[in-house]
């Protein structure tokens, strides 16, 4: 049994909450809000992010982060992306050399362009830090749906000793090195289901989706290979799998604020009606961003731009991208 602290209370957080107390571990989570610790505590279930999951009386809800951090073997962050880096800094003060800390949540600091475990290594350097990623939305996580994952870690006993801890009979997990191409593929597949999401509000069809799908891991893959992440990655579960399940799920906050965008609604109307934190509008000006940082082509995702922030209209958006300059899918031999 390992003793655990889950640093955010979110649908994410008290999933992995409830499966590592399945798998025999003490569980502490930390919420920053008073009031949602106090539901939690008393209801035993997440009313608004994770109805109808009850929670064992043996979980431990707090607002002291030094209690969810202090002598852990291991700690998971679990807060939305662009909290991280002001969460791990209040962790810092509470946390043992080389701690290890898993980053689950899925996103790119727009002023920096940094990754997520980039951000915690910069906030507490002497922690070792992975991440965890994959198609895993909560609802089902919540409720025992198989899910498989991927733990990425620069040493592969690390990867192997997190798989352990999180690994059952309806959640497996996968290891991997590469990292950067894990934290890439969870980023950017966002960006492109608020793209499939518009699609969606636009009435658009089957046809539409399986093109965003498709070009959307090129421009994934393209953009994660120049940055030194490995194509295997992109074509894996933290790649093409993660940006299905994100497409094509009412789960997916990303895809159903492009849907409400799609309908007319502005992006903070959307992100208003959703009530979660929508990682992909958050990750869109760094992925245009690292684009133009790599002379990377990213077409969908720069069009995602236009809608979000310059108020371009979703329907023009689509008419621009099927309409570009013609184009070869795969590079022809020379002569």
């Amino acid at each position: 049994m390992a003793d655990i602290g889950i640093i955010g209370a979110g649908s994410w957080g008290i999933a992995l909450a409830l499966t590592l107390h399945e798998n025999g571990h003490k569980v502490t989570v930390w919420s920053v809000l008073a009031d949602e610790v106090e539901m939690l505590r008393t209801e035993r279930e997440h009313k608004e992010k994770l109805p109808g999951v009850k929670l064992p009386e043996d979980i431990l809800f707090t607002t002291d982060i030094g209690l969810a951090c202090r002598d852990k073997e291991l700690i998971v962050l679990a807060v939305p992306s662009p909290y991280t880096r002001s969460t791990a800094h209040l962790m810092a003060d509470y946390v043992k050399k080389e701690q290890n800390i898993v980053s689950v949540a899925k996103g790119i600091e727009e002023k920096t362009l940094a990754t997520l475990s980039e951000i915690i290594k910069e906030e507490i350097p002497f922690a070792t830090v992975s991440v965890l990623s994959g198609p895993s939305h909560a609802e089902e996580v919540g409720r025992r749906i198989p899910t498989t994952c991927v733990v990425g870690a620069k040493e592969k006993k690390t990867a192997e000793y997190i798989q352990d801890i999180f690994m059952n009979d309806y959640f497996r997990v996968y290891t991997s090195p590469d990292v950067l191409g894990i934290e890439l593929g969870g980023s950017l597949k966002n960006v492109v289901a608020l793209a499939a999401g518009m699609a969606d509000g636009l009435g658009y069809g089957d046809n539409t989706k399986a093109a965003l799908i498709t070009r959307g891991i090129s421009e994934i893959s393209r953009l994660g290979m120049k940055m030194g992440g490995r194509l295997e990655t992109f074509a894996g579960l933290t790649g093409i799998g993660d940006l299905i399940v994100t497409c094509a799920s009412m789960h997916s906050r990303n895809r159903r604020a492009g849907i409400l965008i799609g309908e007319g609604k502005t992006m903070q109307e959307a992100m208003d009606e959703v009530k979660m934190v929508v990682e992909g509008v958050y990750s869109a000006k760094a992925a245009k961003a690292l684009g133009e940082k790599y002379d990377v082509s990213l077409p969908i995702i720069e069009q995602v731009n236009q809608v979000l922030f310059f108020d371009k209209p979703a329907s023009e958006a689509v008419k621009d991208l099927m309409t570009r300059g013609r184009k070869a899918e795969l590079a022809w031999e020379e002569e």
